[in-house]
């Protein structure tokens, strides 16, 4: 209803005229704050598990490397009875599983650019601090996966696993 001034007058007197029928009348604005609220909740929601997804994704990550250097021991004791250091061969399986780890993290990034140019493009606004920090927290918590799997994947002498190639 448009009626300038008498705005709140006219809705009061509708609404108490015509309760019995169920008006209930209230500013445009508030019931669009009302419909914005929802969806910023769940959009909410959807963010908040979104990087608890991602964040046990990266324990995951720690999980495969740990299987994958498990598996690889063999060629491990070969590179240690040759000569190599353990703390090389360590910074050699971190290397390789962090590269995979970024590599990972900048395919999807790029991807969810892709997906989200529409909303880019718009006024809206983006949340882009949590976006970082969510970003952030999956590459430490990959990074701190990665290494405690490369540490107890080559704990131990490696020479029983030579001896059963």
């Amino acid at each position: 209803i448009d009626a300038d001034d008498a705005e709140a007058n006219v809705a009061d007197v509708l609404t108490h005229h015509l309760q019995d029928v169920g008006l209930s009348m209230m500013p445009t604005v508030r019931r669009l704050a009302t419909f914005n609220m929802v969806e910023n909740t769940y959009l909410s929601i959807f963010a908040a598990l979104g990087g608890l997804g991602l964040l046990l994704g990266s324990v995951g990550l720690g999980v495969v490397v740990l299987r994958n250097v498990l598996e690889r021991r063999a060629e491990l004791a070969l590179l240690r009875a040759v000569g190599f250091r353990a703390g090389v061969l360590r910074w050699l399986v971190f290397r390789e599983h962090g590269f995979l780890l970024l590599l990972g993290l900048t395919v999807g990034v790029v991807g969810g650019l892709i997906a989200t140019l529409p909303v880019l493009s718009s006024p809206a606004e983006m949340p882009f601090g949590s976006l970082t920090l969510t970003l952030g927290a999956v590459l430490i918590n990959g990074f701190i996966w990665t290494w405690v799997a490369t540490l107890i994947s080559l704990y131990g002498p490696l020479t029983s696993s030579l001896r059963d190639e």
